[in-house]
């Protein structure tokens, strides 16, 4: 017998490509079986939201949970893209024209210059198709459904566009890559920093948070023990990258590089 308690999150729906799984009263989660990110809708009395929507190439499924739900995509009044990563945004772009789209500014300006590097194209090998954002967010922003209040924390770390969505009330915190169950760290890409992912991390410590829907694997019911851990591992990847540098003697090998764009520089003048 398994001493492993059973989930309190109910599977709606399954199928080859995901699952639907009910989060708590009028919230789904929409967990892909590939490489593509959690989805989420948000039901509100006002208006309904979703939070992320995986590749272009699981549409259909996700389509297919949507319609289960009896909220076809025409139904939804916004979809709200956590960072720039293709594996978040990919399916966008089936949204466009009909429900308005927001991100940080930070990864609207991504997006929408199509920046490929950024948004791990190749990683992905999503469509090169145009993903519009009509809203940009920012820190202190408050998204209101009516029944739901979505505050919009920017917590930089994974990428430097990333924010979560705190609704206080209900304790739900949508972390998408910046916190996951059991301390895992979703990496420091790019623009990233281990530093900022730390000082987001305190950010999200200091919440009443009850319920913690992330941007890969399961609902979490202790996001406060997973804070924690994630934590104690964001510290000590800080400090293993200073011990690398130091091996490696970064001063010495970045002062060529220096000196070139010293050269550039004199030539640009010249």
């Amino acid at each position: 017998m398994s001493d492993r308690k059973p989930s309190p999150f109910p599977v709606l729906l399954t199928n080859d490509v995901c699952s639907l799984i009910e989060a708590a009263e009028d919230v789904y989660q929409i967990r892909f079986k590939n490489r593509a990110a959690n989805a989420y809708l948000v039901r509100g009395t006002n208006r309904t939201i979703m939070i992320d929507v995986g590749l272009s190439s699981n549409y259909p499924a996700l389509l297919e949970c949507l319609c289960h739900l009896g909220c076809p995509p025409e139904t939804i009044d916004m979809v709200i893209l956590s960072h720039e990563h293709l594996d978040h945004i990919g399916a966008a772009w089936h949204f466009g024209g009909r429900t308005l789209i927001a991100a940080h500014r930070l990864a609207a300006n991504k997006i929408m210059l199509r920046d490929d590097f950024s948004m791990l194209r190749k990683m992905f090998n999503e469509p090169p198709v145009p993903i519009n954002v009509d809203f940009w967010l920012e820190e202190g922003n408050l998204i209101d459904l009516g029944n739901f209040r979505l505050h919009v924390m920017y917590t930089p770390g994974h990428t430097s566009a990333c924010i979560s969505l705190f609704d206080q009330d209900r304790g739900l915190l949508f972390a998408a890559d910046t916190l996951m169950p059991g301390g895992v760290m979703g990496g420091v890409f790019g623009s990233g920093s281990i530093a900022d992912y730390i000082q987001s991390l305190e950010r999200l410590k200091g919440l009443n948070s009850r319920i913690l829907l992330s941007g890969h694997g399961r609902l979490s019911d202790t996001p406060q023990d997973d804070v924690r851990i994630a934590l104690q591992r964001s510290h000590a990847l800080l400090s293993d990258t200073a011990q690398l540098f130091e091996a490696l003697d970064a001063r010495s090998n970045f002062e060529p590089i220096m000196q070139s764009v010293r050269d550039l520089n004199k030539l640009d003048d010249g």
